[in-house]
């Protein structure tokens, strides 16, 4: 988990599977031998493992400092790199996957709300969080992966986990408790300044020394590349293990991915109505920006449908132009906003499928049951 100068160095990290006591009387597993009050988990704790720094050992920030572009400590930054972006209050912020290489948590608050945003390397998800669950308190990197994805722990109990792609506690006192998800959108630093031009970023003055323009996994992000820190067992061949997708999930393992290169076969830009837990949405898509996001089609007590007209969105009721950020940019409707998924999320098609295994792929689907 540790971040390092090749794929080679990661893949050949000599990460230990943590040492476990035995089951549970409840039916759940203590993590931690030989502990007084050991922790039980509601997951195998046989798929949990120490991936190698510690807890800690990679830093979270809280309340990193910020910059408009160009200013000082944005220098870091091309246009291709890829941002987290999110609306805080009235703050509208970006956070550089460059950041969360060495990072995977960023906890942010304004005015009354407080949220923790995070990125897994090595999962490639990114997701955000409402901290009121646990009093607005700090989440931290525990240095433990499940199914390799970034595990959570908050600063206000004594010891519970978050595994990231399961949105809940699955160890200590909180087990079962679900995180409200907070929407963000995942795509270029270019296409979100494009979209706003007066966003923050986090600038790279974090008070760590870290070399925040290189990607320290190697190629390990590559979308063919199978590899992964940690056994999988079987991967999903349905798509490449890495493409990125836009995953929307439901309660029950499953849920509809859509593969950003599914979207790019549409066109430059596409909107593509599906259905998302039981509701419809629609996914705008625009490549040159780098970016999807699901939405609830209704804006001003209206069911909106959405085509594409000479590589722009247009709803068909009122002809406005829509943004892939989910705002009406020209026409009657300008300035609306419609509703974002909060729960819909980025990830690596791998990583997806391993956390919904009855999920859906948009384009690849039979009689609402997932293709083989």
């Amino acid at each position: 988990m540790r971040p390092v100068a090749a794929s080679a160095g990661l893949l050949g990290t000599g990460a230990s599977l943590l040492v476990l006591a035995g089951c549970g009387d409840d039916g759940r597993t203590p993590l931690g031998a030989g502990a007084n009050d050991p922790l039980s988990c509601s997951i195998p704790t046989s798929e949990i493992f120490n991936g190698g720094p510690g807890k800690d050992g990679i830093p979270a920030l809280t309340d990193p400092e910020t910059a408009r572009y160009g200013e000082p400590g944005t220098e870091y930054l091309v246009d291709r790199d890829r941002v987290v972006g999110l609306v805080l209050e009235d703050r509208v912020i970006a956070i550089p996957l460059n950041i969360f290489w060495w990072h995977e948590i960023v906890n942010l608050d304004a005015g009354d709300g407080s949220v923790a945003v995070t990125h897994c390397p090595l999962t490639g998800s990114s997701m955000a969080f409402d901290r009121a669950v646990v009093g607005g308190a700090g989440f931290g990197v525990s240095g433990l992966l499940y199914q390799n994805n970034l595990i959570l722990y908050d600063r206000n109990t004594r010891e519970s986990l978050w595994p990231q792609m399961l949105r809940g506690a699955r160890c200590g006192d909180l087990t079962g408790t679900k995180l409200a998800m907070v929407p963000v959108i995942e795509m270029t630093w270019g296409g979100w300044r494009a979209l706003h031009p007066d966003t923050e970023v986090v600038t790279s003055n974090t008070a760590y020394d870290r070399s925040y323009w290189i990607y320290p996994y190697g190629n390990y992000d590559q979308p063919d590349n199978p590899n992964t820190l940690f056994p999988m067992g079987t991967l999903d061949r349905r798509r490449p293990p890495k493409e990125r997708v836009l995953g929307i999930p439901d309660d029950a393992g499953g849920g509809v991915a859509v593969p950003f290169g599914s979207l790019a076969e549409r066109g430059p830009v596409a909107a593509v109505e599906t259905t998302g837990a039981g509701e419809p949405v629609v996914v705008f898509w625009n490549e040159s920006l780098g970016g999807a996001m699901a939405y609830r089609p209704h804006a001003e007590g209206m069911s909106l449908t959405f085509a594409v007209e000479e590589d722009r969105i247009v709803d068909t009721e009122t002809g406005s132009v829509w943004g892939v950020h989910g705002v009406a940019v020209e026409g009657p409707l300008a300035g609306r906003q419609i509703e974002p998924v909060p729960e819909a999320y980025v990830a690596f098609w791998f990583a997806w499928a391993a956390f919904h295994p009855e999920t859906l792929l948009l384009d690849d689907q039979c009689d609402d049951q997932p293709c083989s």
